[in-house]
């Protein structure tokens, strides 16, 4: 058994400086002010934008990032419609097989120590269920059906893709101190990288729930 920490990594965004000159582009062309584009127009027509709420204007930009993260993390992250997802199928990824390794990976829960009681019996229940997996699959079951016994905190892959207003809300929503402690513990430096790849946009929401 595998246990290892979740993760991201950005799969897919265009370079700022283009996607600033689409979201400018697409926005003057509301107040047909597109005479005012200049090569140091964009940036400040955007934070504009930002701060007034016009958010529509940013949803011309798109992102597509894949996350590690366990089962139940994912639960929670799909439940964001405004997104197109792929995800690793436990139906079909039979972690008997040698490509895994034989073995099931699970996702380190972030609250609790690793010296502590309740990580050592999280660890024997994980332990356990992969057992029973591989057994089921030894005694004949399929993947999709040995699949019961594996636990919420098996790691999964989701690839995820946004546009740039939807992560905005995701992050607004899943960043927060009410949120899952796992799910901030994969978004907030998720935002920490926008915020420094496209700061105008990711700013505001840097400062509210990184500052």
């Amino acid at each position: 058994m595998r246990i290892i920490s979740p993760s991201h990594a950005i799969l897919f965004l265009p370079p700022p400086d283009e996607i600033l000159k689409l979201i400018e582009t697409a926005g003057r062309t509301c107040y047909k002010s597109e005479d005012r584009i200049g090569p140091d127009s964009a940036e400040p027509f955007i934070k504009r934008i930002v701060d007034s709420g016009h958010e529509s204007v940013i949803e011309h930009g798109v992102c597509t990032v894949k996350f590690v993260c366990d089962r139940g993390v994912s639960h929670e992250l799909v439940r964001h419609r405004l997104a197109a997802y792929s995800q690793e199928s436990t139906r079909y990824a039979n972690y008997a097989r040698e490509k895994f390794g034989r073995e099931i990976t699970v996702i380190k829960p972030c609250f609790w120590a690793e010296d502590s009681r309740m990580y050592a019996k999280w660890r024997e229940a994980m332990e356990q269920a992969e057992t029973a997996y591989m057994q089921l699959l030894d005694q004949g079951a399929k993947a999709q059906e040995a699949r019961s016994v594996l636990p919420n905190s098996l790691k999964t892959e989701v690839v995820m893709t946004a546009n740039l207003r939807e992560w905005r809300h995701v992050l607004k929503l899943r960043c927060s101190r009410p949120a899952h402690p796992q799910i901030r513990e994969l978004m907030l430096p998720l935002l920490r990288e926008f915020k420094e790849r496209i700061p105008v946009l990711f700013d505001d929401l840097y400062q509210t729930y990184c500052g």
